[in-house]
């Protein structure tokens, strides 16, 4: 059986993981504090810091390197891409160490298997990274020839539920039409045709609010307020994402925090709520439109569908476009894992970036 590691880096934290097959032998998670990291200039500079305490956790467990197959990791912000398992080459390193999409803590994932696998004479791997994008030319059409709409989705995690699902109903993927519903701290709701996401709200600035981004906005309100002279383009831009959604209304980014004052009878929360369920239910519906109405199931993924408030608030308004199915959290270690293996077994054919 192949035995894979697997690096998953957060903005504080890098998740770490050892599967041998399908089986999951180690599972760390390690926190990065605030002090450790500014005392880097750029995102990318963090790399070896982070890997050497990858290596630490591994020695601790006391696992050989050795006995590694392939290394894969969290894809970072790259160009364009379809959907699949890409062998890290240097090109996908350039462009991540230029942060040519932005910087982000994803784009250490490549960065760090690189150093580590030719180190071991082993593969390097990434799967499904945010920026793949599968949209069709219409979906691409925003209004204004300025600026078309783009792919930014999770990806990894969308297609990995999607393939669950599959597997539960004796289908192949490729076989469906699926809406999914990522529930995090940004929302993505994706319509999977036979395969391809077709469409996606960008969850940074289109679709439905989250616990703290704004989702779309009125946008020549929005334009008033970026010319008020009120706020900085910094300021608006941490508005629109991190400091938005129902952090604006609410002052709180936890669901369960609001869900606690909702039960406690505070009617802003219960509004903000319902709001937010009620957003989440339109974009699901726009995308079943997308799908021609004919959707084999609608699944509810992410952080935000263990709620089982917003879930059945979600549910009582799509019920009547498919069957729905529920995954709740993210089996992001586990997807990375399964595209790797894919390859490894001559399943699936090794992209090239």
């Amino acid at each position: 059986m192949k035995t894979l590691l697997v690096i998953n880096p957060g903005a504080t934290s890098t998740k770490i993981a050892v599967f041998v097959g399908e089986k999951l032998t180690l599972d760390e998670t390690v926190q990065h504090l605030g002090q450790d990291l500014g005392c880097f200039e750029r995102v990318v500079d963090q790399g070896q810091y982070r890997l050497d305490l990858i290596l630490k956790v591994i020695a601790n467990a006391d696992l050989s390197l050795k006995a590694l197959d392939g290394i894969v990791a969290r894809g970072g912000l790259l160009k364009p891409l379809i959907g699949g398992t890409y062998a890290v080459n240097e090109e996908m390193l350039e462009d991540l160490k230029q942060g040519k999409r932005g910087e982000h803590a994803s784009n250490l994932g490549a960065l760090m298997a690189d150093i580590l696998a030719k180190q071991l004479n082993i593969p390097a791997y990434i799967v499904d990274p945010v920026s793949v994008d599968e949209l069709e030319p219409m979906a691409r059409i925003s209004g204004l020839p300025k600026l078309p709409r783009v792919s930014m989705v999770h990806a990894l995690n969308s297609k990995a539920v999607a393939r669950k699902v599959a597997k539960k109903l004796g289908k192949e993927y490729e076989e469906l039409n699926l809406v999914v519903a990522h529930l995090g701290t940004g929302i993505s709701v994706t319509p999977h045709h036979k395969g391809r996401m077709i469409d996606v709200n960008n969850a940074l600035e289109e679709g439905p609010f989250s616990p703290d981004r704004c989702g779309g906005l009125p946008a020549r309100s929005l334009v008033k307020l970026c010319f008020s002279g009120k706020y900085t383009e910094k300021e608006m831009l941490n508005q629109i994402s991190g400091s938005g959604g129902m952090f604006a209304y609410l002052g709180t980014k936890d669901l369960r925090e609001a869900e606690k004052r909702s039960s406690a009878g505070d009617e802003q929360a219960q509004l903000v709520l319902d709001a937010m369920a009620y957003q989440i239910s339109k974009e699901i519906g726009a995308m079943a439109a997308a799908l021609s109405g004919k959707v084999d199931r609608v699944i509810l993924t992410g952080g935000m569908a263990y709620s089982a408030q917003l879930v059945q608030k979600i549910s009582a308004k799509i019920g009547f476009i498919a069957p729905i199915e529920i995954l709740p959290g993210e089996e992001e270690m586990e997807a990375l894992a399964a595209g790797a293996l894919r390859v490894l077994r001559g399943e699936e054919q090794v992209l090239i970036y």
